[in-house]
C-alpha cells in the first residue's frame, strides 16, 4: 500500500508537458522546446577534459562524505571572490545535484509539523521536499506588479512558533526576477528563522548583479550547483552551504543517503569554477540576446510582462487577457502550435493565467517557436470571433 506521504506528492507538470512533447516527436512532429529549463549549450570542453583526465587517473573512489576537499575549497574561494563572504570547507556539502541537498537541508532543520514559508508562485518541487521531511508548507501569495516579491508584513503575519525557515529563490524560477540587496537584507531581518536560499541561477544575470543571502546573514542554507551556469544538467553536481554547527549532522546525513558524489565529476566541478570563465561569459551574452528578443515578441502578441526578468533563462508571461486555464492552454499550444511551454499553475495558484517560456534554446529555434505561437494565437482569436 502506498504511503499517505508519497500519495500527497504533487506532479511536476512541466515533466508531463515534456512527456507529451516526446510522444509527439516519436510520431515525427517537430517540436520547439520552451518548456524545460535546460541549457542548449554543450558543457565547456575544459570541464569535459577534466572529467576524462580524472577517469584516466583512476579518480573513481569514494571521497569524503562532504565532498572532495579541492572542490569544497574552490567553492569557498568562489563565494569569497563573488560575494566577499568567508566560508570554510566544513560548511560545504557536495552531492549529486541541488535536489538532494535541498532535501538534506530540510531533514537537518525540520521536525514533524514544522513549517517553511514559501512564495506563491514558486518552483513546484519545493513543497515535496518539505513534505518528505515531515514539514508543512506556509505559502504566501506574491503579485506580478511587485515582481512576485514577499511583502514583509505578510511574512510576519504567518510566522508561528513552528516556523523554521523562509525559502527564497533568486534569480527566480519561474519569473526570472533577481532580488536586490535591500530585499535580501529585509528577508534576513527575520532572524528567528533560517533562510534557505536557492541560488542555482546565480551567474545568469543580465543587469546589475545577484547578491547571496550570505552577504546579509550567517543563519542561512544556500543551494547552488553546476547544472544551469555551466550547462551540466546531466552531470548531477550540486552543493549546500550551511551554518558551521550543522557540519557534523550534514556529514552523517550524506554518509547514510549518498555516501559521496561521483569523484571524477567533482574534479570536473573544480575545472568549472576555476577555468570556465570565458565559456560562461559567452553563454550569458547569448542568453541575454535571446531574453531581449523573447520579451519583445511576447509583448507584441498581447502577453503582459509586469517586471522584466533579468536573471535565469525564463519569461513568466501573463496571458490572462488571452486565456484563463494555463494547464489546458499549455497542452493546446504543445499539440497545435508544436511549441512546448509550461503552464503557470505548475508553480502554484498564483501562477494561474501565466505561461513560462524558457529561452535556453537557440535564437533560431526561439524565433521559429514564437512565429508558431503567434500564428496559433491569431487562429485562436479568429475562431472565437
Amino acid at each position: 500500500m502506498i504511503s499517505k506521504r508519497a500519495s500527497e506528492f504533487t506532479s511536476f507538470i512541466v515533466m508531463d508537458v515534456m512527456a507529451k512533447v516526446q510522444d509527439l516527436e516519436r510520431q515525427g512532429e517537430n517540436i520547439i522546446h520552451m518548456e524545460v529549463g535546460e541549457p542548449d549549450f554543450s558543457t565547456p570542453s575544459v570541464i569535459v577534459e577534466a572529467a576524462i583526465e580524472a577517469l584516466r587517473q583512476n579518480k573513481t573512489r569514494y571521497t569524503h562524505a562532504l565532498g572532495l576537499l579541492e572542490l569544497r575549497q574552490a567553492i569557498c574561494d568562489y563565494y569569497l571572490a563573488q560575494y566577499r563572504v568567508s566560508i570554510t570547507p566544513d560548511q560545504v556539502l557536495v552531492s549529486t545535484g541541488t535536489s538532494p541537498v535541498l532535501l538534506f537541508a530540510m531533514l537537518a532543520i525540520l521536525d514533524h509539523g514544522d513549517e517553511v514559508i514559501v512564495s506563491d508562485p514558486r518552483y513546484p518541487c519545493y513543497q515535496n521536499f518539505i513534505l518528505a521531511a515531515g514539514g508543512k508548507l506556509r505559502p504566501i501569495r506574491t503579485y506580478p506588479e511587485e515582481g512576485f516579491q514577499y511583502r514583509l508584513n505578510d511574512v510576519a503575519l504567518v510566522i508561528s512558533p513552528r516556523t523554521k525557515a523562509i525559502l527564497i529563490n533568486s534569480p527566480c524560477n519561474p519569473t526570472g526576477i533577481v532580488m536586490t540587496g535591500g530585499q535580501l537584507a529585509e528577508i534576513a531581518s527575520f532572524n528567528g528563522q533560517y533562510i534557505i536560499s536557492d541560488e542555482i541561477y546565480h551567474g545568469l544575470v543580465y543587469e546589475g548583479r545577484a547578491h547571496s543571502i550570505l552577504e546579509f546573514t550567517d543563519k542561512a542554507f544556500v543551494i547552488n550547483g553546476f547544472s544551469k551556469l555551466y550547462a551540466m544538467t546531466g552531470w548531477r553536481l550540486g552543493y549546500l552551504i550551511f551554518p558551521k554547527e550543522f557540519s557534523s549532522v550534514m556529514q552523517r546525513i550524506h554518509q547514510n543517503f549518498m555516501i559521496s558524489a561521483n569523484s571524477f565529476i567533482q574534479w570536473a566541478g573544480v575545472a568549472a569554477l576555476t577555468r570556465a570563465h570565458d565559456d560562461v561569459a559567452r553563454m550569458v551574452r547569448l542568453y541575454d540576446e535571446r531574453r531581449r528578443y523573447m520579451i519583445g515578441r511576447l509583448r507584441e502578441m498581447g502577453f503582459v510582462i509586469h517586471v522584466e526578468p533579468t536573471g535565469a533563462f525564463y519569461v513568466f508571461a501573463d496571458g490572462r487577457k488571452i486565456f484563463s486555464d494555463s494547464y489546458r492552454e499549455a497542452f493546446r499550444i504543445t499539440e497545435e502550435a508544436k511549441v512546448g511551454v509550461t503552464p503557470g499553475i505548475d508553480f502554484g495558484p498564483g501562477g494561474e493565467g501565466f505561461l513560462r517560456f524558457s529561452y535556453a534554446a537557440s535564437l533560431e529555434n526561439i524565433e521559429e517557436g514564437l512565429n508558431r505561437l503567434e500564428l496559433y494565437l491569431k487562429k485562436r482569436s479568429a475562431v472565437r470571433q
